[in-house]
């Protein structure tokens, strides 16, 4: 669990006893001050922990499996009633606050990974500064520590944002918030170890384009070249333990089309991650219309995941270059067996390649939406535990 630092708590002290005794001349009341401050300093200030220089590829072989926390500190209000609190923008889409407790039941279902998504559109200030709301720090800041204190590895992105669309006629405005909103980010948990991560940008894509999500074009994904390099250069910046954390960088909007990795450039830094998102069979997991059936015994059900892997394997993993599959799934479609079957099977070649994988729990379950629910937050209840049982198996936990 962190502390609190104690040299920058020494420091304030200090300072406040030299005033003191310059303003009252009293050697005791300078010995009281010295101790007050330390004491508030203390409750304001993070420790820094050490951090470990190892490679991401070191780094994802203690990554087993992980859960998203979806639909949670990534809600957006679409329509604000005026009450925007913190409570209010985490509940916008139905899902309770979130609590220790919860975070607690995800690890001990065996996952070591926690995925927090989290929107900071709304919650910051205009140009040139683009502060962002101190309360909304300090909330993402308790969500993460549920998961630093479970001993879980945490990622922490940027979401559902609509400032950073990969056009050039955008790129240098938002090349301008990139920097200015992950300098405040990096700078407020610089003092976590290697358990926390920073993913800079979920799913950046052309939003409404034909090609949204089949490879968008040239264009949109020498953007994303250009942001994700912005981002690392970000977080590098704010120096202390930000120079040896693991990034994690998408390509557009966190696909694995050929045309997509082809054209994705790698920031040049030697502590980063390739992020992908992948629901497949498609049509199995993910499709409205899709079907609910799915067999380890039919290629077709394979095929898709098979090529996936070695997609991954060839083009990174083979390089040196660590991948995670920060997303995937299959939808309710009350056929728990197969989904538990396809879970296994895509977990078991994502780990035999050394491939993390986080899957994506919106704590949605039945009705017309993406179903990905399989802990309902509000009961306790693990409503699918073949599902959980089958990854765990096949992480070997």
């Amino acid at each position: 669990m962190l502390k609190l630092k104690k040299i920058l708590a020494a420091i304030s002290a200090s300072a406040v006893m030299l005033s003191c005794l310059t303003a009252c001349g009293s050697t005791d009341t300078a010995t009281e001050a010295d101790e007050t401050a330390a004491s508030e300093t203390e409750t304001e200030v993070q420790t820094v922990s050490e951090i470990r220089d190892i490679t991401s590829m070191e780094l994802i072989s203690e990554m087993k499996i992980g859960w998203n926390l979806g639909n949670t500190l990534d809600s957006t209000i679409t329509d604000p009633s005026g009450d925007e609190s913190v409570e209010t923008w985490e509940t916008a889409w139905g899902n309770p606050v979130t609590t220790k407790a919860m975070i607690d039941q995800v690890k001990s279902q065996g996952f070591n990974v926690l995925r927090i998504p989290v929107t900071w559109e709304g919650k910051f200030g205009e140009a040139p500064d683009y502060t962002i709301r101190e309360d909304w720090l300090a909330r993402v800041k308790e969500v993460v520590n549920y998961g630093i204190e479970n001993d879980m590895f945490v990622i922490l992105n940027m979401h559902h944002e609509e400032w950073h669309s990969p056009t050039k006629d955008n790129e240098a405005q938002a090349t301008e918030m990139i920097t200015a909103l992950w300098t405040q980010i990096a700078e407020y948990f610089s003092g976590y170890d290697e358990h926390l991560l920073f993913e800079g940008m979920n799913e950046p894509r052309l939003k409404g384009h034909p090609a949204e999500w089949n490879g968008g074009d040239a264009e949109a994904r020498e953007v994303i070249n250009n942001l994700n390099a912005a981002f690392v250069a970000a977080v590098r910046a704010t120096g202390g333990n930000n120079t040896l954390r693991h990034l994690m960088v998408p390509t557009y909007a966190a696909s694995t089309l050929d045309t997509v990795l082809d054209d994705f450039v790698l920031p040049d830094d030697d502590k980063v991650i390739v992020s992908v998102h992948a629901y497949l069979p498609y049509s199995f997991a993910l499709a409205d219309d899709g079907v609910d059936t799915w067999s380890v015994d039919n290629t077709s059900d394979t095929q898709d995941i098979d090529e996936l892997m070695l997609k991954l394997k060839e083009r990174f993993i083979d390089n040196g270059t660590a991948v995670i599959i920060g997303e995937f799934g299959t939808r309710n479609r009350f056929n728990t067996e197969e989904r538990a079957a396809c879970a296994s099977y895509y977990v078991t070649k994502a780990t035999e390649i050394g491939v993390s994988c986080i899957w994506w729990d919106n704590n949605a379950f039945v009705g017309n939406g993406e179903n990905f629910g399989l802990f309902e937050r509000k009961t306790f209840e693990w409503r699918y535990p073949e599902i959980i049982s089958a990854m765990m198996e096949a992480v070997g936990d």
